[in-house]
């Protein structure tokens, strides 16, 4: 299925002194219609999965803040994961949820120790159901509707996993299936598996794209086409590089991604990165945009991404995102704003 998936219906939420659009698309072959914005709570009681900063990142109470305006904006999907904070991610959608009688899509991922144990990793059948359990829990749900592998794992037989995740689908836990974090190769190999062993397959995949970001061009974005699966990306913004917040001449500030968790981004701290983000930033201002619309613009126009990602660190964060789906760039467009960084 080339091109995006169909767009189910266009609605307009008064959002404080805005209105603001939201699109709903089809999420590849699922029967799923997701909101072209998605909320991405790995901030909420943490930074991602990463242990020693589990009990950081957004309170409950912050966590509360940002669904409510999320949902208000006619966000519908919450996307999560078990390890995102330790597990305080799931606890407070789950919380969330219990004061809202909200119609919301759960989005929740398994691989990665919800303790931090380094050991306590994977996607072996009893794992998977293990870890299944302990996300309903925490999220108050008696199912969920996507659920994602975070990450491949080498040392599981993908028919394994495959066939686990069937188990969860028939008995009505689990909606959809995906896959994050996956490489072109892996991709096709679960695909294959599924086709030859009569499981279910993976219906997206959540990848990391932007910019700054677009190892998926190569062979994951084709195979999505040709499969007809969907893609929801996450991190538009590259970690707040496509901001504007980092500058060659100023510390990276105490609340970023950099200063927190900066390492994934480490390779980004360079000339050639600055000079093409002060040409970026020049061609937003030409727009009458600020860059984090344009970047997360950049990616929505993809034809083959139905939702991007966003992670918020407050309320007001949502702006740019929610502002970033009335944009609309040709192909040409997006060829030069690309090529600004090459």
């Amino acid at each position: 299925m080339a091109g995006h998936a169909a767009i189910v219906t266009r609605i307009r939420f008064e959002f404080d002194e805005y209105a603001l659009p939201v699109e709903y698309r089809r999420l590849g072959g699922t029967d799923l219609d997701l909101s072209s914005i998605v909320l991405g709570c790995g901030n909420f009681g943490g930074i991602g999965s990463a242990p020693e900063l589990f009990g950081q990142g957004e309170n409950e109470a912050e966590a509360f803040a940002i669904m409510d305006r999320a949902v208000a904006a006619g966000i519908n999907v919450f996307d999560t994961a078990a390890s995102y904070g330790g597990g305080r991610s799931e606890s407070s959608i789950g919380s969330w949820r219990r004061r809202h009688d909200a119609p919301v899509l759960l989005s929740t991922k398994v691989y990665w120790s919800v303790t931090g144990d380094p050991a306590d990793r994977g996607l072996s059948r009893e794992r998977i159901l293990r870890e299944l359990e302990g996300s309903l829990a925490r999220l108050q749900a008696d199912r969920v509707d996507m659920y994602l592998t975070h990450e491949p794992d080498p040392e599981t037989p993908i028919e394994e996993t495959l066939r686990a995740l069937d188990e969860l689908v028939a008995a009505g836990k689990v909606g959809a299936i995906g896959v994050s974090n996956v490489g072109g190769a892996q991709l096709d190999e679960a695909l294959d598996a599924s086709d030859r062993h009569g499981l279910p397959r993976f219906g997206w995949v959540q990848n990391e794209y932007s910019l700054l970001r677009r190892e998926s061009e190569r062979d994951v974005l084709p195979l999505c086409a040709r499969e007809g699966l969907g893609f929801t990306p996450f991190s538009p913004l590259c970690g707040g590089w496509l901001t504007g917040k980092y500058s060659r001449s100023q510390a990276f500030p105490d609340d970023s991604r950099m200063a927190l968790r900066g390492e994934p981004y480490s390779d980004l701290v360079n000339e050639r990165t600055f000079q093409g983000l002060e040409r970026f930033q020049a061609a937003a201002v030409e727009r009458g945009v600020e860059p984090a619309e344009l970047a997360i613009a950049w990616v929505l126009s993809h034809p083959q991404v139905a939702s991007v990602i966003v992670g918020p660190r407050r309320p007001d964060q949502l702006d740019a995102a929610l502002r970033a789906a009335e944009i609309r760039l040709s192909e040409q467009e997006r060829d030069e704003l690309a090529g600004l960084f090459t």
